[in-house]
């Protein structure tokens, strides 16, 4: 058992800042799109309905492309350079996207932001399985995560000024410098691992390499990447990550819209109230994650929180259009309860996956989960243009939760668990 006395607090100062920053950056360039299709590219481009929904798309097929290699990459070389050179490219990417004058050029900038933002977050998380212990890892993961609503919630207000003030191509160019800015910041700041920080002492580096060897001593390794792949607990993640994420990035692309149809208001309106989502999201991923360590219970704060954001959309389904404050209120609920969970599973997942395999494995379980992306954001774009309602899309992303939350319900809660489980179908097997 870790002892109770922390070692090296000032990781969480020097570390956690500049991790939430590099996502936030990687968040706004990515989900700016919504606002994009929202305040007008597709009619000065000429794109129809069903060719904007497969266009802000195109981001997650690029990103479930590259997510492995590049993630094995940050494992066997460096985190640093792979992030640095990232930031650069999306940085890049994201500011083009204001200068395309056809259909063509957006979609090949809009798959290579996916590709060059690939390694992004696996990479994120094993560098964080590499400075904070078990008993700190959720609430590491859940800082990390918060650049996503965090960044959503200040994108949808400052995005909403600057389309009606600019205009959607300016907006798009000033939202995608501060990653280039950053690029330098992040290269001068950041080491690869606790023994190259000249701000932690030799005791404290010592101490904490050996408690995280210490967490990994009874998971067993596994032979290599093929063998890790093929394991039940790998595949019950990467179907649990996609599931979830036809919900969550479904709801994240097409919430202005959703908005915008439901309610005759102006886009600075829409940016407000497709902010307070986000904000219920971030108390509760603080709240969810704070318990998860302190319980040292993944689980318990997984599928309970995603059953109920199943039902907030079957009720915000149900109740429909006729009652907005209500459904709107429920989509709130939704939102918050599908966040919260990231930072206890991504937590969880250490500590059933072996260290030698562990950045190809979170590389595998996000490429899953941005091929649910995907799915989620094209065919709730394509269900919303064919039918003239989100009614379809609704249950389409609440089928999709429900799915996950009965998966998460099978998987072990802790690597004992999971070793009495592969002892006992080594046992059956012979």
């Amino acid at each position: 058992m870790e002892s109770v006395k922390p070692v090296a607090t000032q990781r969480w100062w020097y570390l956690m800042p500049i991790i939430f920053i590099t996502y936030s950056l990687a968040y706004l360039d990515r989900a700016n799109y919504a606002f994009a299709a929202a305040a007008g590219i597709d009619r000065d481009l000429g794109i129809s309905h069903g060719t904007s929904s497969l266009i802000g798309s195109l981001f997650f097929l690029g990103y479930c492309l590259f997510q492995v290699p590049g993630a094995i990459y940050a494992q066997r070389n460096s985190v640093k350079k792979l992030i640095f050179f990232s930031l650069i490219l999306w940085g890049l990417c994201a500011a083009a996207t204001g200068m395309v004058s056809n259909i063509p050029m957006l979609m090949v900038l809009r798959f290579t932001l996916g590709v060059v933002e690939a390694a992004v977050m696996p990479s994120m998380l094993m560098y964080i399985s590499r400075w904070f212990t078990r008993s700190e890892r959720s609430r590491a993961n859940t800082f990390l995560i918060l650049g996503n609503p965090v960044t959503v919630l200040w994108m949808s207000v400052v995005s909403g000024y600057l389309v009606r003030s600019f205009g959607w191509r300016e907006m798009f160019i000033l939202e995608g410098m501060p990653a280039i800015a950053w690029a330098v910041v992040w290269w001068f700041t950041v080491k690869d691992r606790p023994a190259d920080a000249p701000w932690m002492s030799a005791a404290e580096k010592t101490e904490l390499d050996a408690r995280l060897k210490a967490e990994q001593a009874h998971i067993a390794p596994v032979r290599n990447y093929k063998a890790a792949f093929r394991s039940s607990i790998v595949i019950k993640f990467c179907a649990i990550h996609a599931l979830w994420s036809i919900g969550v990035y479904g709801f994240i692309m097409w919430l202005p819209s959703i908005l915008k149809a439901a309610s005759t208001i102006d886009i600075v309106s829409v940016g407000w109230l497709a902010a307070v989502p986000y904000l219920a999201a971030i108390i509760l991923m603080l709240l969810a994650s704070w318990l998860s360590d302190k319980t040292r219970n993944r689980k318990l704060f997984v599928w309970p929180l995603l059953l109920v954001g199943t039902i907030a959309f079957v009720a915000s389904y149900l109740i429909g259009g006729s009652h907005f404050w209500i459904s709107f209120a429920l989509l709130v609920v939704a939102g918050a309860t599908m966040y919260a969970p990231y930072g206890p599973f991504f937590a969880l997942v250490p500590e059933l996956i072996p260290s030698n395999v562990l950045g190809g494995a979170i590389g595998l379980i996000n490429a899953c989960g941005a091929l649910g992306a995907f799915l989620g954001s094209w065919v709730v774009g394509y269900l919303n243009g064919a039918t003239g309602s989100p009614a379809a899309s609704y249950i389409f992303m609440a089928t999709g939760l429900l799915l996950s939350v009965i998966l998460m319900m099978t998987v072990p809660a802790n690597a004992d668990e999971h070793a009495r489980r592969e002892a006992s179908l080594s046992l059956h097997r012979t």
